[in-house]
């Protein structure tokens, strides 16, 4: 992995290209956003016997960038005031811009961009899509994030809790939202994920229960890429009802549209159960279609 820092504004936001195992022509950057409570670390997880995000996409050909988003890892922190999810997708809209740019120039990524992202990150990945940015954005494919937030459920109860900055939650009490039943992930995927978690700032579990009430519709509707959204059969976190689905991809009337749909047999964190690796193959079909299409009517 080659890590290179970008300062955007002043904070240092930790970057990391991993240079796929085979080059093909015309594939997209892909550029990978973690939710809360874990570093980019997240997407190095492997669930099962076929591997982590990372190592799949690599596999088959796909470039990835991967990054600390402002608060984690390497990457420097926000003042609380300033800690919104727009302002983060202001500073990562830069921050990708200026690597995507560097990468292509080097003949990388030359099918455009795919951000993939997992939970605050997939709510982050819409507020830079709404943005409509120039570095050849071709579509979101996110997941752990959708149109309602259950009242009372376990996002309030996280984001009730009464502390101000970095907040380090208890590996129980994240283990116990982040995955499914027992059965549907291993004992060395659990142990492997708790590598990735990260102490969070605070203000974002306060922010995340109610962003898709507030600001889902109206960034939806300056979508202007498809968008490919996947929540779990047991996320603890978010309402997966068919209607909740329905609602979120109807969101979405500024482009080529969304799907949403529920992967069967994993929990909120669906990259880090057996079945993850078929999330991914999804993930990377819906990225060489986006691509293709985008490539196709001239963007």
């Amino acid at each position: 992995m080659e890590e290179r820092i970008v300062e955007i504004d002043g904070i240092p936001v930790a970057t990391g290209y991993h240079s796929p195992a085979v080059r093909a022509e015309g594939l997209p950057l892909l550029v990978a956003l973690h939710g809360g409570t874990y570093t980019s670390a997240y997407f190095d997880v492997p669930g099962g016997p076929l591997g982590s995000f990372t190592e799949i996409a690599g596999r088959a050909g796909f470039p990835l960038l991967t990054i600390d988003r402002p608060g984690y890892g390497a990457s420097g922190h926000l003042p609380e005031e300033e800690n919104d999810f727009a302002r983060q997708a202001e500073i990562l809209d830069a921050v990708i811009e200026r690597r995507a740019g560097e990468l292509r120039a080097g003949g990388v990524g030359t099918g455009g961009v795919v951000l993939v992202a997992h939970s605050i990150g997939g709510m982050i990945a819409v507020e830079i899509a709404a943005r409509r940015p120039g570095w050849g954005l071709r579509g979101l494919a996110v997941t752990g994030m959708g149109a309602r937030i259950p009242a009372g459920g376990a996002s309030e109860q996280l984001g009730a809790i009464p502390v101000t900055g970095m907040i380090d939650l208890p590996v129980p009490e994240r283990d116990a939202v982040m995955f499914g039943p027992p059965g549907t992930f291993t004992e060395e995927a659990r142990k492997t994920a708790h590598g990735s978690y990260a102490p969070t700032p605070m203000i974002e579990l306060k922010r995340a229960p109610v962003w898709a009430r507030e600001r889902l519709a109206g960034l939806a509707a300056r979508v202007e890429v498809p968008v490919q959204n996947v929540l779990a059969e047991h996320d603890a976190l978010w309402d997966t009802s068919p209607d909740a689905l329905a609602a979120f991809a109807a969101a979405f009337t500024g482009g080529p549209g969304a799907t949403a749909e529920i992967a069967p047999g994993v929990g909120h964190s669906i990259d880090h159960h057996v079945l993850g690796a078929a999330l991914h193959f999804k993930q990377l079909a819906f990225a060489y279609s986006a691509a293709v299409a985008g490539s196709s009517a001239g963007n």
